[in-house]
């Protein structure tokens, strides 16, 4: 299982939460790192400004950080494969360059939508990997990539797969949405403070559009999209992680709020069948407080890979509601990646 890894974008504030999570990572050894190319040749602590809550581990400041295209990571390293969280107008060439040699597994938004490209949720569409021997054909490529959804979709398509048993009709979902999903050094403090922002530039088509591919169906080498419609609303809060969102489901059924309880909390799926390393043992968690769950209380459930929900209650309108928390650099970020590869790499795709 053991696999040589690049990070391109190492810097930046997703390649720094791999960097975190793959320091003793069982299966993944850090062999290369990238970053643009006014930083190419520093050692990475004098390239990198670490913004995590742990310490930068010397052996990581020492490595030389090489500029993001294949030439230069080829001489810097023997890879196996590459995690990317370069900027999304950025990623889309770069990952072609790459996925023609090596798997990606992209945090980028640029190959989501693409449709011989998989947007995996390791627990909901692992089949979805079928797509990867088409894009090998149809590109010629000896590699892949495969793709990571928006920080708020993957939380929010985690829940809703329990609950296609009921049979989805329509979402509405309002998101308040933690500060480091927009980087670092992201929204201006006078910004912020003492408010919230509504608007996050092109979250709500993301929000709206990548559930329907995640959900869907894998049929004759394409994925048929699900049959239900979401509308959003995404705000910027002032909260440093964790993405609380406010989830409104019409159901086809009417199912009483013990059984929808039972749906999310007996939930699991490939990744906790096969025990990847970075699975949470329980990928939904139930809460039954009033108040819970809350980012300050519940962002690092499941070493931050679960999700949380709560205030699970009936609607006058729509079937019920309820909270969805998860921490968006981890479940929703680089940990989503790490996941990823890990369901790649037993399936024997990397």
């Amino acid at each position: 299982m053991n696999r040589k890894v690049a990070i391109l974008g190492a810097t930046g504030a997703i390649g720094q939460r791999y960097i975190e999570l793959l320091l003793k990572h069982p299966w993944f050894k850090i062999e290369v790192l990238t970053a643009s190319d006014r930083s190419a040749g520093k050692k990475y602590k004098d390239a990198c400004n670490w913004t995590m809550e742990t310490d930068l581990p010397n052996e990581i400041g020492q490595m030389p950080v090489v500029d993001s295209n294949i030439e230069a990571v080829k001489k810097a390293g023997n890879v196996d494969l590459i995690f990317t969280s370069l900027p999304g107008d950025l990623a889309g060439p770069v990952e072609e360059e790459f996925a023609a040699e090596y798997p990606v597994f992209s945090k980028a938004s640029a190959h989501r939508m693409d449709k011989d490209v998989p947007l995996i949720v390791p627990e909901v569409n692992p089949e979805h990997l079928g797509l990867i021997a088409v894009q090998k054909k149809e590109r010629g490529w000896k590699g892949f990539i495969t793709t990571d959804p928006n920080c708020s979709t993957i939380q929010m398509a985690l829940t809703l797969k329990p609950l296609m048993h009921f049979g989805i009709n329509q979402i509405m979902v309002t998101t308040m949405q933690a500060l480091s999903g927009a980087g670092y050094p992201g929204v201006p403090s006078l910004d912020i403070l003492d408010n919230v922002v509504p608007f996050i530039s092109k979250e709500e088509e993301k929000m709206e559009t990548e559930p329907l591919k995640i959900l869907g169906t894998l049929e004759n080498n394409t994925i048929k999209n699900a049959n239900f419609q979401i509308t959003s609303s995404c705000n910027r809060v002032h909260v440093k992680d964790g993405h609380l969102e406010s989830i409104f489901v019409k159901l086809d059924k009417d199912p009483s709020l013990t059984e929808i309880e039972e749906a999310f909390s007996k939930f699991e799926g490939d990744p906790q069948r096969l025990n990847l390393p970075s699975a949470p043992k329980q990928p939904i968690i139930v809460r039954k407080e009033a108040n819970r769950p809350q980012p300050r209380y519940d962002r690092n459930a499941g070493n931050g890979m679960s999700v949380t929900v709560g205030r699970i209650r009936k609607d006058p309108i729509m079937t019920f509601k309820y909270m969805c928390l998860g921490h968006n650099t981890i479940r929703g970020g680089s940990g989503a990646g790490i996941l990823s590869a890990e369901l790649a790499t037993v399936k024997g795709l990397t």
